[in-house]
């Protein structure tokens, strides 16, 4: 077979002109098309009579707190645990950002735990009482583990106008082994322990006694305590897994830890900004890295050490 080959600028603008129209809809159907596929693929996301399918998470069968079996075959404590699933699963805001901030603290939390033999699930422990980051209740509980004033100080944190230890993720981390340390020696049993921290070591001893039992799961307690060993649970298995809760963050979008170096201040501090310039940083920057630090100047009466952090150079970028 012939074919005549038409040179372009020989056809008709007249037929140009259709095929131009042919293909200018051949373009937008091709968009829409892909546009359809891009909303609907996937069987989570496909629509149901205009609303999208919703799944109940997935529960492991076989769940555990500091080595300690969840009893999941009774059914109260199963429904208890699957609340705290759905809630977290479904609470995006909360359960992004703890992703996140778990990439840059739990690296800081994680040796202390250890060195302290402290079971390193009560990590997610400072998860669900802070979201890890220095919040203050309103009761006045304070930091990522959340401590009362009298607490703090018991377990040896400086808290004044000044300085609040608190604030210091290492330090407080340091105190709150100390107290787990003090109520695993009264229960022998890290799950006790873990809702005396929410109850107090008295509180969980007392409700032990009153309903002659030694098993967290068998007692009544009220529902903030009665939820929390769930919560932890919970957000282990999602924090452990994201990706099988649906939660698909690449690791550039995680928050880095912190890298700094220390310098030693035995004096007092008569302007905490002037020290940071002098230091080649901001007030802001200071604050940032030492939110233990509560006022402009340091008074060091007693010329207490002090390890103030610096960011390492080059590690961020510091607005001018």
């Amino acid at each position: 077979m012939n074919f005549k080959v038409i040179p372009f600028k020989s056809l008709n603008s007249k037929y140009f002109n259709i095929l131009l129209g042919f293909a200018f809809a051949a373009g937008i159907l091709f968009l829409l098309s892909n546009l359809y596929f891009v909303q609907n693929k996937g069987v989570a996301s496909e629509p149901v009579d205009g609303f999208q399918k919703i799944y109940s998470p997935y529960i492991p069968s076989q769940l555990d707190f500091a080595g300690e079996r969840v009893p999941q075959e009774n059914f109260e404590v199963f429904e208890r645990i699957e609340r705290e699933f759905l809630v977290n699963t479904y609470w995006h805001s909360f359960t992004i950002l703890a992703i996140k901030r778990a990439n840059r603290w739990f690296p800081v939390i994680e040796p202390i735990l250890k060195k302290n033999n402290i079971p390193s699930d009560f990590k997610y422990l400072a998860v669900i009482e802070s979201g890890l980051m220095n919040a203050v209740s309103p009761a006045g509980a304070t930091g990522f583990w959340q401590m009362i004033e009298s607490i703090g100080k018991k377990y040896g944190l400086e808290i004044n106008d000044e300085v609040d230890e608190r604030y210091d993720v290492e330090k407080s981390t340091e105190a709150a082994c100390s107290y787990l340390k003090e109520a695993y020696g009264l229960f022998k049993n890290w799950t006790l322990t873990a809702a005396s921290f929410n109850m107090g070591i008295n509180g969980v001893g007392k409700q032990l006694d009153r309903q002659k039992t030694n098993n967290y799961y068998n007692l009544v307690l009220n529902e903030e305590t009665s939820r929390y060993i769930a919560r932890i649970i919970a957000l282990k298995e999602i924090l452990k897994d994201p990706k099988k809760y649906g939660y698909y963050i690449s690791d550039d979008q995680l928050y880095k830890p912190l890298k700094s170096y220390n310098i030693e201040v035995k004096d007092n501090i008569a302007n905490i900004a002037d020290f940071g310039i002098k230091n080649g940083v901001n007030y802001k920057i200071i604050k940032t890295y030492n939110p233990w630090l509560r006022d402009i100047e340091l008074v060091n009466k007693s010329h207490k050490t002090y390890a103030i952090k610096i960011p390492e150079k080059g590690s961020i970028d510091i607005i001018k």
